[in-house]
């Protein structure tokens, strides 16, 4: 991707629109590419945990075609043979814990890295090594097993269903989450009153894998599996940032989240889930965001006012932007009165990406998948 240029300037709802630019298309709507559901277990009503693309259900029945002991089961023969319009797909019987499911992926993707398979996804440029948790319940509880537990190989007790390289989560539409923490100081009047904001703009590294020369949030980053949400905002601080984690965890203060239906320019699905956090630095602190791990290559304290600009005419990452926007509705800058697109917007800040809907009609697999089970 290359570095942003400036556009003519857009409203918040066309920014936001920008990063939620995906829908599932009504039932009734004929689509080019159907998607898939991908299920955990073999059953129409197994929780889904993704959607799949025709050309990965496709290389997902050649995976079980060249191998000895499959790892994927397909809801009927016309799905198998890659021409049904709807069904699904699942983890084959016996992989049925999330040591098992993880095993599964992790031989999966290292093989599809290695043999070239989607290089601009999960190719060695863009290999993450990094693991991201997948759950039943993309709204569920944010839970991961103990050491035993994985050790003696328990089954399903728990939200967490297994984990899988970050870099392949577009290739399978699951749902991801991350931290992105707004850090700014306030501007005051002379009776203390707080009249305005000045916020730490980050600009990442032209040699980033995503996104390079974009403007960013203060601080930012994907949860890997197994760690909390707030030790991420404190790891992220610093490693992104230089900001001490006495800091952060003294002055840090959770503001809810965001999430969106991310369809990336070469179609990968990536809805997304924000943990939003805000760190107001107090008069004095001496504290400065600074480059620390080469991801950031400079940091700017910008006025609200030039934040906004950059916003508008598209010079921050997609989900950056949408972030600035719901701390601008948190600190009733945007507000019903000065934005037209208020409702739309504060509505569409907080998507669930037709989740419902991702294992509709399925109910009528049931009877092939009874026979072919029994």
């Amino acid at each position: 991707m290359p570095p942003p240029t400036p556009t003519a300037p857009q409203s918040f709802l066309h920014i936001l629109a920008n990063c939620d630019n995906f829908r599932l298309p009504p039932p009734t709507a004929q689509s080019t590419e159907p998607l898939v559901p991908w299920l955990l277990f073999p059953s129409p009503t197994s929780p889904a945990v993704g959607l799949l693309r025709p050309e990965i259900v496709a290389q997902l029945r050649s995976e079980n075609a060249s191998s000895p002991s499959p790892s994927w089961h397909f809801s009927d023969p016309a799905l198998e043979q890659g021409t049904s319009a709807r069904g699904w797909v699942s983890f084959a019987r016996g992989i049925d814990t999330p040591a098992a499911r993880s095993r599964v992926m992790k031989e999966l993707c290292e093989r599809w890295r290695d043999t070239g398979l989607w290089p601009d996804e999960v190719g060695p440029r863009k290999w993450r090594a990094e693991l991201y948790p997948v759950y039943r319940d993309p709204f569920g509880p944010r839970d991961y097993p103990s050491e035993e537990w994985v050790a003696d190989g328990e089954g399903d007790a728990l939200n967490y269903a297994f984990e899988m390289e970050r870099a392949a989560s577009g290739l399978f539409g699951i749902v991801t989450y991350g931290i992105h923490m707004t850090v700014y100081e306030d501007v005051r009047a002379a009776d203390g009153t707080v009249v305005d904001y000045n916020v730490w703009v980050p600009r990442r590294a032209a040699t980033k894998q995503t996104w390079p020369g974009y403007l960013d949030n203060s601080v930012a980053g994907g949860i890997e599996a197994g760690m909390k949400v707030f030790d991420c905002v404190v790891k992220e601080s610093m490693e992104e940032a230089s900001i001490p984690a006495d800091v952060v965890r003294r002055h840090a203060k959770a503001a809810g989240s965001v999430s969106y239906f991310f369809r990336t320019p070469r179609g990968w699905l990536q809805p997304e889930i924000e943990y939003v956090y805000d760190l107001c630095l107090p008069p004095g602190s001496g504290v400065k965001p600074e480059p620390l791990d080469g991801e950031v290559e400079s940091f700017e304290l910008l006025p609200l006012s030039v934040v906004i600009e950059h916003i508008r005419t598209g010079l921050f990452k997609y989900n950056c932007a949408t972030v600035l926007i719901d701390f601008m509705v948190r600190k009733g800058i945007i507000t019903p009165d000065n934005e037209p697109d208020y409702q739309e917007i504060v509505t569409r800040l907080h998507g669930r990406f037709d989740h419902d809907r991702w294992t509709s009609g399925l109910q009528q697999c049931a009877t092939w998948t009874r026979r072919a089970l029994a």
